[in-house]
């Protein structure tokens, strides 16, 4: 008989957060613009996706997700694009003039 106690457990999927979020279901249009979308009713739809993330159990998550991948498009987290950018140049490292290498891009997001 097979000792299945040597198995490793079971593997758990990085993106199951996205399970119990609370846009699961719901149009993509209201995360999501349209080329032809005007101020007014931009603001307006990024206010009505953002007040779905901001009593989503996984808001976290989802922000965490979209600063790692540095998502392009979209309400994420609670986040715009704009936004996004924003607090992604601000956690850059500063470099001195003198410096011979580069540091990596970080960001206080954890790696998967």
């Amino acid at each position: 008989m097979a000792d299945y106690g040597r198995l490793p457990g079971a593997v758990h999927q990085p993106w199951e957060w996205q399970e119990r979020a609370a846009c699961r279901g719901l149009q993509l249009k209201i995360f999501f613009h349209s080329h032809h979308e005007r101020d007014p009713t931009r603001l307006r739809r990024e206010a009505e996706a953002k007040a779905v993330c901001h009593r989503c159990p996984v808001i976290s998550e989802c922000r965490q997700h979209a600063l790692r991948v540095q998502e392009p498009y979209g309400i994420w987290g609670g986040l715009s694009v704009e936004e996004r950018i924003t607090l992604l140049r601000t956690r850059r490292p500063t470099v001195p003039a003198h410096a011979t290498q580069t540091p990596a891009f970080t960001t206080d997001v954890a790696p998967q």
